[in-house]
């Protein structure tokens, strides 16, 4: 049998009159889980063999740059930067490293001191407030952070470091503001602008206007083909991942997030929901993002954080069903032997691209299809009386039916004595 194709059986309305990709250059891709992402109140800050196991899960994944951690707050947190540094050397990974740092000296000089052990680049992110109502808050004027900025990207840059310049709530902050503290980095020498949603305030239109304005700076200051535009993203608003996609497509060079979207208060853009998406979207082809689960499930473990059962594509119940209908559609698709048609019959996310497949439990709203297909799969006849025998268990119970719950049925079921005349009445 031909291969069930996308144009065969599904008709996308998104297609139509679509403006075309998103973007059609590459995207840039960096993980903020091991820093930005454990500064939730309720994460562990993980133990290094995890930090290890994650960073070959980025790479897999093909995350091009993680940030490991702010080296300048203490013995385990450098610890750990070196640890990293080191695993990142000795296993010649592709993934570039970056530490955040306050724009302070004190915080780049752990950095440098890495650098010259370990002989791996490290980038800086150097960051620090920029909206009005930090400024008033913290009582800073914009000529303290002017100086301030300047002088951790000098120390940086002067000794041989790559420094983006991150200003935080950049999408509250004032242009005239902008315009001072960007111009400033980008003459102090800046591989990259770092632009900050950092409350989540932002809207699509607030995005284009922000990456358009700052782009435009960039290309008059005549630093077009040095100076980068990153987007960094928080979930206040529910809108992260679609914020993501909007500053991608306003042109971004590139794009942070983290495992599951953990980070402080509500958290931040999900980077497995981006990269699902993008993969969805086809632009990223040749990205191979089977192992998805596996980063999520151990960014889960080692931070702490549970995986909301219905959570994208890696939670408990995302390609999971009970439902009698779904359940018959998935498995005539599976008789038809066609494995890519089951994916996607009741799936808008096809499972096995990411690691996992297509679930049928059987509870009070199943039918005689989800038990034969419970049946099928862990290779027990599925014969009429015996279906019937679990369909009216499930119809009693207010819950799914466990494994060992059903089982337990069939244990019974072929324990029972019965006489032919009730056998084949019953069948």
């Amino acid at each position: 049998m031909a291969k069930t194709t996308d144009s065969d059986v599904i008709y996308d309305w998104n297609t139509i009159e679509s403006r075309g990709p998103i973007t059609t250059k590459p995207i840039v891709f960096f993980d903020e889980t091991l820093r930005d992402g454990i500064q939730s109140p309720s994460a562990i800050d993980p133990a290094i063999e995890d930090k290890v196991q994650l960073v070959h899960l980025m790479e897999a994944l093909g995350i091009q740059y993680v940030d490991v951690g702010l080296p300048g707050a203490g013995k385990r947190q450098y610890d750990d930067v070196f640890r990293l540094a080191t695993e990142v050397r000795d296993h010649k990974l592709k993934i570039k490293l970056a530490c955040a740092c306050r724009t302070v000296v004190k915080d780049i000089e752990p950095v440098v001191d890495i650098v010259a052990k370990t002989g791996v680049p490290i980038e800086v992110m150097a960051f620090i407030g920029s909206s009005p109502i930090r400024q008033f808050a913290e009582e800073w004027t914009l000529d303290f952070i002017l100086q301030q900025s300047a002088a951790a990207i000098d120390f940086a840059v002067k000794n041989g470091l790559t420094c983006t310049y991150v200003t935080e709530d950049t999408t509250r902050s004032r242009p005239d503001a902008l315009d001072k503290l960007f111009r400033m980095a980008i003459d102090h020498g800046v591989a990259g602008l770092c632009l900050c949603d950092t409350v989540g305030h932002a809207t699509p239109d607030g995005i284009r206007n922000l990456v358009k304005w700052t782009k435009n700076l960039i290309e008059g200051a005549g630093a077009k083909d040095r100076v980068r535009v990153d987007w960094h993203g928080h979930n206040d608003r529910g809108m992260a991942v679609a914020n993501a996609l909007w500053a991608i497509e306003a042109g971004v060079d590139r794009v942070h997030g983290t495992a599951l979207g953990i980070g402080e208060r509500v958290g931040n853009c999900s980077m497995d929901q981006l990269l699902v998406n993008l993969k969805l979207l086809g632009l990223l082809p040749n990205q191979d993002l089977s192992k998805m689960l596996l980063y999520c499930q151990l960014a889960g473990r080692a931070c702490g954080y549970e995986i909301p059962i219905n959570y994208p594509v890696v939670g408990k119940d995302a390609f999971r069903t009970a439902t009698g209908v779904h359940a018959a559609a998935i498995l005539k698709a599976l008789r038809k032997g066609d494995a890519w048609l089951a994916d996607r019959i009741y799936s808008g996310v096809p499972a096995t691209e990411f690691g996992k497949e297509q679930e049928i439990e059987i509870g009070f709203m199943s039918g005689q299809a989800n038990v034969s297909f419970w049946l099928e799969k862990r290779h027990i006849p599925a014969s009429p009386g015996l279906v019937t025998t679990i369909v009216e268990r499930a119809k009693r119970s207010s819950r799914i039916l466990t494994e060992a719950e059903v089982l337990d049925t069939v244990k019974t079921w072929n324990a029972t004595p019965r006489d032919v005349t009730q056998r084949v009445n019953r069948e």
